[in-house]
């Protein structure tokens, strides 16, 4: 196997502008007080994230697909994210063996 310098540069690139995000996001966050609005902009990013990963999947494949991410949108209305998940999980696996 043989590694491409220009991809190592690449990745190690993509590291340090990742981590410097991070580390640059906690520094704010401990050297400014939050105010209510953006405590309560921080807390729905996690959410805002994962709504961004799986829509697209959800708009651009099958039923069994569509049908569990609706599943999962019902899991989460009353139970956390982890159930949540695990359950949409579960739902699609389910669906597909059905649907074929």
């Amino acid at each position: 196997m043989r590694l491409d310098p220009m991809t190592l540069v690449t990745w190690l690139g993509m590291m340090a502008v990742t981590y410097a995000a991070r580390a640059g996001g906690y520094w704010l966050v401990q050297r400014y007080p939050l105010g209510g609005r953006l405590k309560a902009a921080l807390e729905a990013v996690p959410m805002a994230v994962l709504t961004a990963i799986i829509a697209p999947t959800v708009l651009a494949t099958g039923p069994a697909e569509t049908l569990a991410a609706l599943a999962t949108l019902v899991i989460a209305w009353r139970l956390p994210a982890l159930a949540a998940v695990a359950g949409g999980v579960i739902t699609v696996v389910l669906l597909r063996m059905v649907m074929g």
